[in-house]
């Protein structure tokens, strides 16, 4: 019995906190019937319970096992009590640092219209029409499946949402309500939402689902008579199966709980309708079950180093992977912010705000997002980051700074937005790559062995679905839950822009203010912002400033006053306005230089503003025919019974260098140019992130150093000499130009540096 417990809190993450001297009696609709014969079993078994738990307590390293929880996990096969549901003292969650505002609230302008409207017309939008694990998926009565995680339409809709209902396009708006009236109208009498039949049932994909239904009910409030109703017979059976112990088969939704944790505390603040101890007790029985981010982000567990160098390899049945999986890293990152909003345990956030700064100081990539291909990689320029991880970064970091408020998460957020997502999606947005890679002279098929841990060799081109289908379909939610994310109303009547951008905002306040922002701007390809405001009342508004920027050349100006500096609070970056109930103009101006940031193998990145900008390196298009994840797709069973014809504006593409890509840069030579030289500014152009199209770039001096593949990639460099912090050159010095890395499908983003005053 010792063995098979033990093994057991290893494998299933099922962990219990509770006070044996506050045991409860269970609901008598569930177990009334068993708890005499279980009482009687209790008292032999106590004792021996008791050592063996707290004995197994000991031996678990690295997670959430504690002595009493061990006691309550072991009694719990023989105890009538419900010591896997906590009651809750609390009566009201933590509030948001910055609230945000309800989806549709926010309309895209500029160039995030543009974008959005690409999505629309591109893969994102046209996936409910061609793409069988969305069109053919068992959420829709389908057979079409990349995975038994059944996770294929949750993810897509978690992102059409946001899109149909940010651009208001009818499109897409049917076709959310499509698919929700399908699987509302078959949920399972039981409660079930999904495809599955009891035996098969794992919570995880109903995680993006519900995250897809509050933002549907949010943006349609008369979605809400027959949402809520389905989402809550959902939560009494989700509740029921973790009492029981059940639904939480694989380590996914064990990891990755803070996403339904999300789902349920806005459920509890907008819809609580009595439910309010359901809730709550459903909250605590996934924290309690799921694997502990707070003890991983600690220095005796996080892992510092690259995983390839530690002996012991972490794979797949290692009880770290779950932590060091890419996608997992960038969903964790905002556990212990989601778990103190129910729990109000503010001593975990300490741990939250380590586990981010070490992922990204030991683990980040300089776009923004996370190096995992699939598992975290240290800091090599030669190793990838997936496109799942990129949107799942954003996400995390809006959310840290809604709940927590430090600017730093901001800052992240802004520069996955503007960098790690746009470098993996062609400019049409009818592809995308499954990894981005930032010393990637060339984006295209493999061949031969390749530097990444778990990645195929199509690993690197654009296409409809290359190596995986995950990130085709969980795609569409990355700049869509951005533009959602970026207004946020602080207290009871003001407003703020927390993630910078060209969009509009109607929102009547708690105090019944009425309030329309129009932000026109270029932004983050300009640093002038233009505010048009007009209020019913006075209120505050407030501008985040950027970490970044340059306070010196900084300022806003209200109406025809005199610029007034910036003094931002040092904690959130928010710069407060104080407005008249009138039409008010704002023109705010964040300054910016270059800026250099050490990456490893004694490399650089070079940033102006939230941008990263990468050697140019020449390109050379090449269009391809699809390469699929599986080599029967989509030609029949088992993804596939009804193959639907894939439109033509879906395939493949190979990007090439027509330039030398080993280069070495002299950062002194470094200088920001744009063609935003006018006022007012022009548009931008329309994709903005294709080859050449942003308005801004960074010349400078270069030549070629000795630089290697390495298994079809550009190797990491050989660390320098001690007292040695440039390279050889091999070739002449010539000019360089930098341009921003979104734009570049095919670059060189870590670069070596020489000086050119000694060669």
């Amino acid at each position: 019995m010792f063995l098979s417990l033990q093994k057991g809190e290893d494998e299933t993450g099922v962990h219990v906190e509770c006070d044996l001297n506050d045991l409860r009696p269970r609901d008598e609709t569930l177990e009334a019937p068993r708890n005499r014969r279980r009482w009687l079993r209790a008292a032999r078994w106590i004792p021996f319970a008791l050592l063996l738990s707290a004995l197994a307590a000991w031996t678990q390293l690295g997670s959430r096992v504690h002595p009493f929880r061990c006691i309550g996990e072991i009694l719990w096969a023989f105890w009538p009590f419900k010591c896997l549901s906590p009651s809750s003292n609390v009566t009201s969650l933590a509030p948001f640092t910055f609230q945000p505002l309800p989806l549709g609230s926010i309309q895209p302008l500029g160039w995030t219209n543009d974008q959005l409207a690409l999505m629309a017309d591109g893969l994102a939008g046209h996936q409910y029409d061609f793409y069988p694990f969305v069109h053919h998926s068992p959420w829709i009565g389908g057979d079409s499946e990349y995975s038994a995680l059944n996770e294929g339409l949750p993810y897509w809709f978690n992102g059409l949402v946001p899109l149909a209902y940010g651009l208001n396009d009818s499109r897409l708006i049917a076709q959310v309500e499509d698919a929700t009236e399908y699987i509302v109208a078959h949920q399972w009498d039981d409660g079930w939402l999904g495809p599955e039949a009891p035996a098969d049932r794992d919570l995880w994909a109903r995680y993006p689902f519900l995250l897809g239904l509050i933002q549907l009910v949010e943006a349609d409030t008369t979605q809400a008579d027959r949402v809520i109703p389905a989402i809550y017979s959902f939560i009494n059976l989700m509740h029921s199966m973790l009492v029981e112990n059940i639904g939480l088969t694989q380590f996914w939704g064990r990891v990755r709980f803070p996403d339904m944790l999300i789902s349920l505390q806005w459920l509890y603040e907008q819809y609580p309708l009595g439910n309010q101890k359901v809730i709550l007790d459903t909250m605590s029985l996934l924290e309690s079950r799921g694997f502990d981010w707070s003890s991983y982000w600690t220095e005796d567990n996080f892992i510092f180093v690259d995983l390839d160098t530690i002996q012991d390899d972490i794979d797949g049945d290692s009880q770290q992977f779950p932590f060091v999986h890419g996608v997992n890293a960038a969903q964790g990152l905002k556990a212990g912010a989601t778990i103190y909003r129910f729990t109000g345990n503010s001593s975990i956030l300490q741990n939250n705000r380590n586990g981010v700064n070490w992922t990204f100081s030991y683990h980040g990539d300089s776009a923004g997002s996370i190096v995992g291909d699939e598992r975290e990689s240290g800091l090599s320029a030669n190793r990838g980051s997936e496109l799942c991880t990129a949107v799942e970064t954003m996400y995390s970091m809006s959310y840290l700074y809604h709940t927590l408020g430090d600017n730093g998460f901001a800052d992240w957020c802004e520069r996955a937005a503007f960098n790690a997502l746009p470098v993996s999606i062609t400019a049409d947005h009818w592809a995308r790559q499954y990894l981005a890679v930032a010393s990637e002279p060339y984006a295209k098929l493999l061949s031969g062995k390749n530097p990444f841990w778990n990645v195929g060799d199509s690993g690197i081109i654009y296409g409809l679905e290359p190596n995986y289908p995950c990130c085709t379909v969980n795609m569409p939610q990355g700049l869509p839950k951005f533009l959602s994310a970026s207004f946020v109303q602080i207290g009871d009547n003001d407003l703020g822009h927390a993630l910078l951008g060209p969009a509009q905002v109607s929102f009547t306040t708690k105090l019944i203010t009425d309030i329309v922002i129009t932000c026109t701007t270029n932004y983050p390809f300009s640093p002038v912002l233009l505010y048009s405001i007009t209020t019913t009342s006075p209120f505050t508004f407030y501008l985040r400033v950027p970490s970044w920027s340059a306070l010196v050349n900084s300022s806003i100006k209200v109406n025809n006053n005199e610029p007034i500096p910036l003094t931002p609070d040092p904690h959130t970056g928010m710069m407060p306005v104080p407005l008249e109930s009138r039409t008010s103009t704002l023109t705010y101006i964040i300054g910016a230089n270059i800026r250099i940031e050490q990456r490893a193998n004694s490399t650089v990145a070079v940033y102006h503003g939230a941008i990263l900008y990468a050697l140019d390196v020449g390109q050379t298009v090449t269009t391809l025919a699809n390469s699929f994840y599986n080599n029967s797709y989509p030609n029949g069973t088992p993804h596939n019974s009804n193959p639907l014809s894939i439109p033509k504006e879906a395939h493949d593409t190979a990007f090439t260098n027509t330039q030398p890509w080993n280069m070495a840069i002299d950062i002194s030579s470094l200088t920001f140019h744009t063609t935003l030289n006018s006022t007012p500014e022009p548009a931008l152009q329309n994709p903005i992130f294709d080859y050449q199209a942003p308005p801004t770039y960074i010349s400078g001096k270069g030549c070629e150093v000795d630089w290697p593949l390495y298994n079809g990639l550009p190797a990491p460099l050989p660390a320098l000499p001690d007292g040695v912090s440039h390279r050889n050159c091999t070739g002449h010095v010539t000019d360089v130009v930098l341009r921003p890395y979104g734009s570049l499908k095919n670059h060189m983003a870590e670069l070596p540096t020489f000086d050119l005053s000694s060669s």
